[in-house]
This record gives C-alpha cells, sequence and structure tokens, in this order.
C-alpha cells in the first residue's frame, strides 16, 4: 500500500478536494488542507514501511496505537489535532473534520479498486487504526477550542447560561452522530479511539441534560418539602451505585460506617445526584493504585459527608474557580467540569454547603454540609 500512495499522492489529493467540493458551502482550501489530507498521507505511508521494515517503534511513534492512547502522542495526532484546530479558526462546523478524513479514505478504497491494488489484511487495518486515531484527535481539539469559547461567553454572562448548554447539546449530539457515521463508513472498533469520542459524547449529553432538568425544576416547579431520611440509608444508597463506577478506575473505594440514628433532610435524588457527582469526581482524579474515602458523620448540630481522593493536591487558581461552569481539575479532559457545578447548586438548593480543602502533595476533600435530624434507632 504505501507504494500505491507514494505513487498516487496528488490524484488521492486532487480528488480529496473534488470531494470537499461537493459538501454545501465547503470548499477545500490549501491553508484547511496543510495539516490535513496531504500529512495524512506522507505519515500514513512511513507508518507502512516502518510496519513492512518490522519496525514497530517507528510505526507506533509516527502514529499511535490502536484505541488512541492520549498519554502517548504520536505525529499523526499531533498534526491532526493541528487539522482541528486550524478548521475552527477558519470557521469550519466539525462534521468536517471526519468529513475530510472520510473522503479521503473513499478516495484510497475507490482508486485502489479501479488500479486493481493488492493491498494486504494488515494494510488495511493500519490504515483503519490511523484514520481511527486522526479522526479522534482532530476532533477531541476542534471541540476543545469550541468549549473554550463557551466557557469564556459562560463566564462573561451569566444570563446566557441556558443557551449555551443548549448550543452544547445539539454540538454533542451532532459529535455523537458524527463518530457513529465514522465508525461506520470506515469500519472503525467501537474499543478504539473514535469509539472513545462517541461514549464522551454520551456521558457528556447525560449531564447536560440533567443540569437542564434541574434548572427547569427551580424555575416552574413548586418547591419540595425537606423529607428526613436515614443518613446510614443514604450513604448506603450511593455506595452500591460507586462501586459499579470505581470499577472503571485503578483505584480502592472505602466508606466508613455512619451511626444508624443520624438523618438529614431534603430532596433524597438531587442530594444523591451531588453526592455521585463528588465520587465520580474524586474516581476520576485520583492517582492510579490510590484510595477515594466516603464518611458521614456528625459535628455539632450539621451532618458533614466527606470526599477524600489523592489527586495530589491542585493549583490555588483551579481551587478558586473550580465550582464555576466548564471548570476542569488538572490535565483531564474527558468531561465537560459540569459535575462540581451541579453539586453545589444540589446541596444549596437543600440549606447545604459544598466546599473543598486541598492538601498539597496528598489531595482534596470535599464536605457537603447539611442540618442534623436524628432518628430512632433501629431495633435489634
Amino acid at each position: 500500500m504505501y507504494t500505491f500512495l507514494a505513487n498516487n499522492r496528488d490524484e488521492l489529493i486532487a480528488r480529496c478536494k473534488s470531494k470537499l467540493a461537493q459538501h454545501p458551502s465547503r470548499a477545500a482550501t490549501e491553508a484547511q488542507l496543510s495539516n490535513g489530507v496531504p500529512m495524512f498521507l506522507e505519515q500514513l505511508q512511513r507508518t507502512l514501511e516502518a510496519e513492512e521494515a518490522g519496525h514497530q517503534g517507528e510505526s507506533l511513534r509516527i502514529s499511535g496505537g490502536s484505541g488512541g492512547d492520549a498519554r502517548n502522542e504520536s505525529e499523526m495526532s499531533l498534526s491532526a489535532a493541528e487539522h482541528g484546530r486550524r478548521l475552527w479558526t477558519l470557521g469550519y462546523t466539525i462534521d468536517q473534520v471526519v468529513h475530510d478524513y472520510g473522503d479521503l479514505c473513499q478516495a484510497i478504497t475507490d482508486m485502489a479498486v479501479e488500479c486493481d491494488a493488492p493491498f494486504s489484511v494488515n494494510d488495511f487495518r493500519t490504515l483503519n487504526r490511523c484514520l481511527d486515531n486522526a479522526i479522534a484527535s482532530a476532533a477531541t481539539h476542534f471541540s476543545a477550542r469550541r468549549d473554550v469559547m463557551l466557557a469564556r461567553r459562560q463566564a462573561a454572562d451569566s444570563n446566557e447560561r441556558l443557551g449555551s448548554i443548549v448550543h452544547e447539546l445539539r454540538n454533542s449530539l451532532g459529535t455523537a452522530v458524527l463518530a457513529a457515521k465514522a465508525l461506520e463508513v470506515g469500519s472503525l472498533p467501537m474499543a478504539g479511539a473514535t469509539g472513545g469520542v462517541l461514549k464522551r459524547a454520551h456521558i457528556a449529553l447525560k449531564v447536560l441534560i440533567e443540569q437542564m432538568i434541574d434548572q427547569v425544576r427551580d424555575q416552574v416547579a413548586a418547591p419540595v418539602d425537606g423529607t428526613v431520611f436515614s443518613l446510614a440509608d443514604f450513604i448506603a444508597e450511593v455506595e452500591q451505585g460507586a462501586r459499579l463506577q470505581v470499577k472503571e478506575y485503578e483505584c480502592l473505594f472505602e466508606v466508613a460506617a455512619v451511626e444508624p440514628e443520624l438523618a438529614i433532610a431534603g430532596d433524597r435524588d438531587r442530594l444523591m445526584s451531588a453526592l455521585s457527582n463528588l465520587l465520580q469526581n474524586a474516581f476520576k482524579y485520583t492517582k492510579p493504585n490510590t484510595r477515594v474515602d466516603l464518611r458521614a458523620h456528625a459535628v455539632g448540630d450539621r451532618v458533614v459527608i466527606d470526599v477524600s481522593d489523592h489527586c495530589g493536591g491542585i493549583s490555588q487558581s483551579t481551587l478558586e474557580q473550580m465550582f464555576f461552569p466548564f471548570t476542569q481539575r488538572h490535565d483531564n479532559r474527558t468531561g465537560l467540569g459540569l459535575g462540581l457545578s451541579i453539586a453545589r447548586h444540589n446541596v444549596e438548593s437543600d440549606a447545604g454547603t459544598l466546599t473543598v480543602q486541598n492538601h498539597p502533595g496528598l489531595g482534596c476533600v470535599f464536605t457537603i454540609e447539611l442540618p442534623k435530624q436524628m432518628i430512632d434507632s433501629p431495633q435489634t
């Protein structure tokens, strides 16, 4: 295949330009293509040559492994990321990111059929792997630029919050649809990098929908009376869901026993959402092979619920802004940065507070405080 690519490079680029010109309001330009099709073809060719020579390490350095491990950036992922950023500055939409690489895949396939080129199964696997990694990296960095723009608008005018969320819902849905289309058209594996983009888009949709439901409830629904319920039962139910989540992470999870007489009052579902967000946040950021702790106890006339992680601590600037919408801790950008904002809103809706303590070099402790209630101890 690498010989075929070298001999037909100019024709393949010309065919991609022709395909792009057929898309409404999308004309291919040299600026748009500079980090896109030509560079991808060159990197794909070198990847195939390295694999033919048995240099697997060089192949991975150029184009990355299956699944697109973001911790090991390849030449292809970096150039595709720049391609995504360039498309953003040129005013394109995210579907253009997918179309560029999808059109290239179709051009290669069509021309191979015309030329009766004898490609091996391994050649096609390498092509799919490279397309998978390039699409995922370009789409992710395109979305990152868009998310920065939305975050700045959010900070500038809180009255636009709902409109921004609706806009982000549409974009997240579009990302999910296009990622699914890329998986289908390119016969890419669900476990690969493009599959990861699809999964993250679904998670983003879930978070945004939950936030919109909270806002609608606050604006049009009657206030919910604070129902008193057992703190021990509440923690046990939260723990059950958290045990399922923690399986996805390389960490331990410990829950301290709760005094059976303690109780709290409020909207149980809303408080459960807040605590579940804190735990998910802790699982996400705690270091591998460390522990997340959940402890609930009474301090005076308050009930205190602590979630402790071992993330290593956070910067002062992050500490001051972490409850703002679209703010994320450390370098992990797999979410939208809405979980802590939603959690604080839910807790404060039931006369509680949500705070964080930073322990540099160790981790963070997120604390929910609510008025203490008491119930009769269960009979033994």
